[in-house]
C-alpha cells in the first residue's frame, strides 16, 4: 500500500508486445497415408478426430492445410515433432511455417 501524498515509480502502462503468430502448413505428398496424417494431427496437433480428418482431407484436395497457429517456438517444434514422426514411420510428410 502506499502513504497518502507518495506517487508511484511508474505512471506511463507498459505496452506489452506479443511475439508474431507462424502458420504451421501440412503439405500433401503421394506416399503418407492419410491415416497417418490424422494420427499426426491428433497427437501433435490436439486436434479431435473430425477436426483431423476435416484438415486431412483440405490437405489431400488441395495440396497444403493450416494445421494450427503459435508462437514460433512451438510452431517449429510442432514442425520437427512431425518431421521425426513421419521419418520414424518412413514417410516424406512435410510441414513448413508462414508467419500470420
Amino acid at each position: 500500500m502506499s502513504s497518502p501524498g507518495v506517487k508511484p515509480a511508474v505512471t506511463e502502462k507498459e505496452k506489452v508486445t506479443f511475439p508474431p503468430p507462424y502458420r504451421v502448413l501440412m503439405h500433401n505428398d503421394d506416399y503418407t497415408t492419410m491415416e497417418f496424417v490424422v494420427a499426426a494431427l491428433e497427437t501433435i496437433f490436439h486436434k479431435t478426430p473430425t477436426e483431423a480428418n476435416r484438415i486431412m482431407l483440405h490437405i489431400h484436395l488441395k495440396g497444403v492445410g493450416e494445421c494450427g497457429i503459435y508462437p514460433f517456438e512451438i510452431a517449429e517444434t510442432k514442425v520437427a515433432r512431425v518431421h521425426a514422426m513421419a521419418r520414424k514411420e518412413g514417410f516424406p510428410l512435410r510441414c513448413s511455417l508462414e508467419k500470420v
